[in-house]
């Protein structure tokens, strides 16, 4: 078949090729006529000629698809460099980075281990204010800011002076991806409209954070808690007789950050295709609305009956007209809970998450001592234990209370029943296999020192990421200014010296007489 294909290609495309043979033997006899006119003097026809022969030649190959390096099309062959030697997934994109806080930085960042050369603009003199919120150590960048800027280099651009607004346009023609989660119009207020990028960019990718999408509250401002409430977690997150609450994960701020990461991967894909950028806009309220996506699925279920798996249904409390908040039950259909473990009375987090698998309800009933329930009535089948889930739970952390939770999860584990053991954050951090595969990282810092960080969450085995420090504030202007967009010394001088990327000065403090 693609025999016949390429044979019906090069059929087609002879004409042409006839064609420019004709134009090229017209052009060489042209130039031998010019040639015996003009004696010694060389003609430029020769040169045309070729031109010629390259375009019908150039014909044949699109035609063909003969000629190309490529295993099929335009996709290269295979590299046969190593895995993992082969350069980064991202290499070569080139981010203006406009972010601040939380859910841009996350965005960006993950960018950045993919890869991309992030470039993150700054305040003169002030740079991200999380650089200098929760401070652990005095007079150096926060965690808060270490932490979702790795990888990135630091640009200070006032971007209210003349001359910072001419640096800042140099940077939208040399980028790839605008990315920004300022206020609602905050970036139409600095000039930066959508109408003007893409003037002097058609192929800039525009992608933004925001707390709304179009509607009644697009113009609201929206922080991680408040993404929470309004994105259905919080009205399901809590006990049934407490109020709504809010997760310690921060799927508000990161977790958008995380979906617009992927819109913008996504953008980049389409370009190679329509050769134009796009707007990209990921909506807080619409983030956690998509990572609490079960809480809309049962909100549907209710009109037809009771939630069964939820410990309301057991215990014979009638369920309103919205979801209830159901504790620590699970979420996917299989009845869990969190149970204390051994240490409970000291160890705040000596707990185990248990889910009543009903493939595994055997082994679970010989694990606690109970042989009989996998033929009782009662407890035998998934239907019949609904009702008594407060009983059965309770049976199970008599069992759990006499081992230590890792106990717990070794026994378990080697006969298929899942659970989960309640980690804190120091046993996360001391733990040596999240060390060992990147997921947690040790970060050296030249003015806080090391310290802890949280590495690529994505594993790739051909685009292996390094976590690299944050850069201080404006540490890489003249590199950017130079190496970037190609100013001279001399200019970066009187750029230096306008004001456009640096502090201005604090007036002297008056000396008492």
């Amino acid at each position: 078949m693609a025999k016949k294909q390429k044979k019906a290609a090069k059929a087609k495309a002879k004409p042409a090729v006839k064609k420019a043979a004709k134009k090229t033997v017209a052009k060489k006899a042209a130039a031998k006529k010019s040639t015996k006119k003009v004696g010694k003097k060389k003609s430029a026809s020769p040169s045309l000629a070729a031109r010629a022969v390259k375009a019908a030649g150039a014909a044949v190959k699109a035609l063909t698809g003969s000629g190309k390096k490529t295993n099929g099309g335009n996709t290269p062959r295979p590299s046969s460099k190593p895995f993992g030697q082969a350069g980064k997934a991202l290499d070569g994109v080139r981010i203006l980075d406009f972010t601040h806080v939380q859910s841009g930085p996350t965005c960006t960042q993950l960018l950045a281990w993919f890869g991309a050369d992030v470039i993150k603009v700054e305040r003169p003199g002030v740079g991200d204010i999380t650089r200098g919120q929760l401070r652990d150590v005095p007079n150096v960048d926060s965690l808060y800011f270490t932490m979702l800027n790795h990888n990135k280099r630091s640009i200070t651009i006032d971007s209210k002076h003349p001359k910072g607004k001419e640096i800042l346009n140099r940077l939208i023609k040399t980028c790839d991806v605008l990315v920004e989660n300022f206020a609602p119009g905050a970036l139409d207020r600095m000039g930066l409209t959508w109408e003007h990028i893409h003037s002097l960019n058609p192929r800039m990718i525009v992608a933004s954070v925001k707390g709304f999408g179009p509607g009644p509250y697009e113009d609201c401002k929206v922080y991680e808690n408040v993404a929470q409430c309004t994105g259905g977690s919080a009205s399901t997150t809590g006990f049934r007789d407490g109020p709504p609450l809010v997760t310690g994960a921060q799927i508000g701020d990161s977790g958008t950050g995380l979906h617009l990461a992927l819109g913008i991967v996504a953008a980049l894909y389409q370009r190679n295709r329509t050769g134009r950028g796009q707007k990209v806009l990921a909506a807080m309220q619409d983030g956690v609305l998509n990572l609490a996506r079960v809480k809309l699925r049962d909100q549907q279920r209710l009109a037809h009956g009771p939630l069964k798996e939820y410990s309301q249904f057991g215990e014979g409390i009638p369920f309103g007209d919205a979801v209830p908040r159901a504790g620590n039950d699970s979420g996917g259909g299989q009845p869990g809970r969190i149970l204390k473990c051994k240490g409970w009375e000291n160890d705040p987090n000596a707990y185990i998450y248990f889910i009543t698998q009903a493939p595994v309800w055997e082994p679970i009933c010989d694990l606690i001592g109970e042989p009989g329930w996998k033929s009782d009535p009662d407890f035998a089948t998934p239907g019949a234990r609904l009702p008594r889930l407060k009983q059965v739970f309770g049976r199970i952390e008599e069992w759990t209370t006499t081992k230590t939770k890792f106990e717990v999860m070794e026994l378990c584990n080697a006969v298929d029943i899942p659970v989960g053991p309640i980690l804190s954050m120091k046993e996360i951090a001391e733990d040596e296999s999240l060390r060992a595969t990147g997921t947690v990282v040790e970060v050296d810092h030249p003015t806080r020192g090391k310290y802890l960080s949280v590495g690529n969450p994505i594993k790739m085995s051909d685009s292996i990421s390094e976590v690299k420090r944050s850069p201080l504030l404006g540490e890489h202007t003249d590199e950017v200014l130079t190496k970037v967009l190609g100013y001279s010394a001399k200019e970066v001088t009187e750029i230096k010296g306008s004001g456009a990327i640096t502090a201005p000065e604090k007036p002297a403090k008056a000396v008492a007489a």
